[in-house]
C-alpha cells in the first residue's frame, strides 16, 4: 500500500494533467524534478516525450529555465519527441529542447535574466538576438540563435566570408554583415554554427609567412643570376605548383648568392640543386669569321644584333632562360639550283622557331675591311648565326629600267602627249597605238616585244616626229630595294650670297667692292625609280620626276637671276617585266614674241612694223619598261643587239674588247 505522500504526489500530476499540462512517462521517482528550480546543476529526468505540441514544450522549458516565455499567436506547428534515458541537468535538459525547437523551425533568443524570445527560427535573427562578446568555445553547444562579430587577422573578411556562405543554416542566419574597412563580419546563427566559424578561424586565420625561412646560397663559381635563371627553367609549370605560390629565389649578384624563402622542410632540395648548379667548367664559346659574298657586313651584323637582342628580351621577359647552346638546330632549308634571288618579303618573314634561342654569351661584330662578320658564342650560337648568314646573303633580284623620255608639242586640240601621240593606255601600261608608218596605217595596233624602246615606240620614224622628240633613251640598272636615278640637263650657277665688302674710315672707301657665292643648279629631268621586285615576276615601282625650267630672269640688287619653274610627281606602280609604263601630264605653256621694226626709230619702228604672239603647249611623256634580270648571258641580249646596229668599225671594236678570253694555263 502507497504511502500519503506518494499518493498525493500521484494526485497533484494527475491534477496537473486535467489542468493541461503535459502528459509526460515520467517516473515516480523524478517528477520532483520538474518542479523549478533555482539551481542550473538541479538534476532532472529519465525524460520521455512522446508526439508533445509546441505548446506543451514551450511550458516545460519555461519551467525548468525559470523565465517567462513571449510568443507571438502564431508559431509553426510541429510535434515534439525527446527521450532523456539518464539524469541530466537543468541546463542539459534546456538545451536540448532549443535545440529541438530550431529544429523544428522555433528559435529562442534571451531578452534578459526574467523573458526568453520565442519566434519563428526564419525571424530570429532580427528579433535582437543575444550578441556574444567573448568566446563562444566556452558555451556549450546549443540550437539557441546569437550573434558574434568575428575579428580576422590575417585573412581578408572579403575572401572568407563567401567561402563559409554554404555552412550557415539557411532558415536562421542572414548573410554576414562584412566591414571591410575593420576587417571583421557579423554572423547571425544558431550557436554551434558560431562555434564552427571560430573553429575554423582559429586554425586558418594564421599568418602566411608561419612556416617560411629564408637562406642564402653563396656561390663559387657561377654567376648569381644565371643560377636563378636555370632554376626557374627547371621548375617552371607544374613542378613550381608542388613548391608552391610563396617559393621564391632571386639573384644577389653584388654578393653573388642566391636568396631562397620557403618551406625549411624543402631546404634540401633546393641545397642538392644549387649545388649541380655551382660547379666548374669551362664556357663551351668559340669564334668564327663568315666571311660575305653580296650583302654588306654592316648591315648584316645590324639586323642580327637586333634579332639577337629582341629574343633574349622576349626569353627574359617570359621568365624562361635565353641561352639554349644545346638547343637542336634544325636542317637548312633546300636551296634550288640556280641563282639565289631575293624577293620583297625574304626579310620580313625571317625568324628562328621558338625552340633555337640565342645565348647570353653571343657577339657579332661586322670587319668592313673584308666584308665579315665575327661571331664569338657557343657551338649552338655558331650554327643558329651560319645558317641566317645562308639565307641573308644572297644574290637580290635585279632590273634593267629601259627609259624614253619624250616632249611632245601639243596642237590646239590636243589635251595630253599620250592622246596627241594615239597611244592606247590601260592602267598606266601601253597596250597599243594607232597613226600612220611609211606605207602603212595602223588601227590599234597590238604592242609586239621588241629589245629596243626606243625602236618599239618608233616616234622618230613616224608622222608623230612632227610633233614628238625624243629627249634621252637612258637605262637604269638597279637592284632589289636600292634606287636608281637618272638626269637630263645642265648644272647652272647661281648666286647664293652677295655682301658688300666696301667700309668707311675716316670718310675714306676701302675695301674690294662686292662679293658672291655661287652655288651651282641642276636645271633639267630628274627621274628616281625604287623597285621592289616579287618572285612572281612583278615590279613594284616608287617613280620619283622632276623637271626644272629656265622661265626668265630676275634682277635682284642688280644681279640677274634666273627664275625655275618646277614640276614633280610621285607614282606607284606595279607592272609585270616587259611591260611599258607610261606617264605623262607634266605639260608647260611657253610663249614667244617678235616684231619688225621699220627705221631707225623704235618706237615708230614699232608702229609700222608687225608683231607676233604664239604660245606653245608641250608635254614630257616617260616611258619605262622594267625587265628582271635573270643573272644569265640572256641579260647581255639586248646590250649586244644595239652593239650590232653601231657602224662596222665601232661593231669590231666593242666585239673585241667583251669578247672571251682564253684562259692562259
Amino acid at each position: 500500500m502507497n504511502s500519503l505522500p506518494s499518493r498525493l504526489k500521484n494526485l497533484s500530476w494527475g491534477l496537473l494533467s486535467l489542468m493541461g499540462w503535459p502528459a509526460l512517462a515520467l517516473s515516480q521517482s523524478t517528477s520532483a524534478a520538474l518542479l523549478p528550480s533555482n539551481s542550473a546543476a538541479a538534476v532532472v529526468g529519465p525524460i520521455v516525450l512522446r508526439d508533445e505540441s509546441v505548446d506543451q514544450v514551450l511550458a516545460l522549458l519555461e519551467r525548468w529555465s525559470g523565465k517567462t516565455i513571449l510568443r507571438p499567436q502564431a508559431l509553426p506547428v510541429a510535434t515534439i519527441t525527446l527521450t532523456l534515458k539518464g539524469n541530466v541537468t537543468r541546463d542539459e535538459a534546456i538545451r536540448a529542447l532549443e535545440t529541438l525547437l530550431a529544429l523544428n523551425g522555433i528559435g529562442i533568443s534571451p531578452l534578459d535574466d526574467k523573458f526568453l524570445k520565442v519566434t519563428a527560427l526564419a525571424s530570429a535573427k532580427a528579433e535582437a538576438p543575444e550578441l556574444i562578446d567573448g568566446s563562444t568555445l566556452s558555451l556549450p553547444p546549443s540550437g539557441r540563435i546569437a550573434s558574434k562579430v568575428f575579428q580576422l587577422q590575417f585573412l581578408k573578411v572579403t575572401e572568407f566570408m563567401p567561402q563559409i556562405a554554404s555552412m550557415l543554416n539557411p532558415a536562421a542566419s542572414s548573410v554576414p554583415v562584412v566591414f571591410e574597412s575593420a576587417n571583421a563580419a557579423l554572423v547571425t546563427d544558431s550557436l554551434t554554427n558560431l562555434q564552427r566559424i571560430e573553429n575554423l578561424l582559429a586554425r586558418f586565420d594564421q599568418p602566411h609567412l608561419s612556416n617560411l625561412r629564408a637562406k642564402f646560397y653563396p656561390l663559387h663559381f657561377a654567376k648569381a643570376s644565371e643560377v636563378v635563371n636555370k632554376l626557374r627553367t627547371i621548375l617552371s609549370g607544374p613542378l613550381q605548383t608542388q613548391l608552391g605560390t610563396s617559393t621564391t629565389y632571386n639573384p644577389d649578384d653584388r654578393t653573388n648568392q642566391v636568396i631562397l624563402i620557403t618551406d625549411a622542410r624543402q631546404y634540401a632540395f633546393f641545397d642538392d640543386l644549387i649545388a649541380k648548379l655551382d660547379t666548374k667548367s669551362d664556357a663551351n664559346t668559340r669564334n668564327d669569321v663568315i666571311y660575305l659574298k653580296y650583302a654588306m657586313a654592316k648591315d648584316v651584323a645590324s639586323s642580327l644584333t637586333q634579332l639577337v637582342t629582341t629574343q633574349n628580351g622576349a626569353a627574359r621577359k617570359n621568365g624562361s632562360e635565353s641561352a639554349a647552346s644545346g638547343a637542336p638546330v634544325p636542317a637548312a632549308a633546300t636551296t634550288p639550283a640556280g641563282p639565289a634571288v631575293a624577293n620583297l618579303a625574304t626579310t620580313a618573314t625571317l625568324k628562328l622557331e621558338p625552340t633555337n634561342q640565342f645565348s647570353a654569351l653571343l657577339t657579332v661584330l661586322p670587319e668592313e675591311r673584308s666584308n665579315a662578320i665575327i661571331v664569338s658564342g657557343t657551338e649552338g650560337d655558331i650554327r643558329l648565326i651560319n645558317e641566317l648568314v645562308a639565307k641573308i646573303d644572297i644574290i637580290l633580284a635585279q632590273v634593267r629600267i629601259e627609259v624614253v623620255i619624250a616632249e611632245v608639242t601639243l596642237g590646239d586640240n590636243g589635251t595630253t602627249g599620250i592622246s596627241a601621240l594615239g597611244l592606247k593606255v590601260e592602267g598606266g601600261k601601253l597596250t597599243g597605238y594607232t597613226g600612220a608608218t611609211a606605207g602603212a596605217t595602223l588601227g590599234n595596233a597590238p604592242i609586239v616585244g621588241s629589245t629596243d624602246l626606243a625602236a618599239l615606240i618608233a616616234l622618230s620614224t613616224t608622222p608623230r616626229k612632227s610633233n614628238a622628240n625624243i629627249l634621252s633613251v637612258p637605262t637604269i640598272l638597279t637592284t632589289h630595294g636600292k634606287e636608281g636615278k637618272i638626269f637630263v640637263g645642265e648644272s647652272r650657277p647661281m648666286i647664293s650670297s652677295y655682301l658688300n665688302d666696301n667700309s668707311s674710315v675716316g670718310g675714306n672707301t676701302i675695301g674690294g667692292g662686292y662679293r658672291s657665292t655661287v652655288n651651282s643648279k641642276d636645271i633639267g629631268i630628274q627621274l628616281s625609280v625604287k623597285p621592289l621586285i616579287g618572285n612572281d615576276g612583278s615590279v613594284q615601282l616608287e617613280i620619283k620626276q622632276e623637271v626644272n625650267d629656265i622661265l626668265g630672269d630676275i634682277t635682284i640688287d642688280g644681279n640677274p637671276q634666273p627664275r625655275i619653274g618646277k614640276r614633280s610627281t610621285e607614282s606607284f606602280v606595279t607592272a609585270r617585266s616587259g611591260e611599258i609604263i607610261v606617264l605623262g601630264g607634266m605639260q608647260r605653256t611657253s610663249e614667244s614674241r617678235s616684231t619688225s621694226r621699220l627705221g631707225p626709230i623704235p618706237i615708230i619702228g614699232d608702229l609700222l612694223g608687225s608683231r607676233s604672239s604664239e604660245k606653245t603647249r608641250t608635254d614630257l611623256v616617260f616611258f619605262l619598261r622594267p625587265i628582271i634580270l635573270t643573272n644569265t648571258p640572256a641579260d647581255n641580249a639586248p646590250a649586244l643587239e644595239r652593239v650590232e646596229q653601231f657602224p662596222v668599225e665601232q661593231r669590231d671594236q666593242v666585239k673585241s674588247v667583251i669578247a672571251p678570253r682564253p684562259n692562259k694555263s
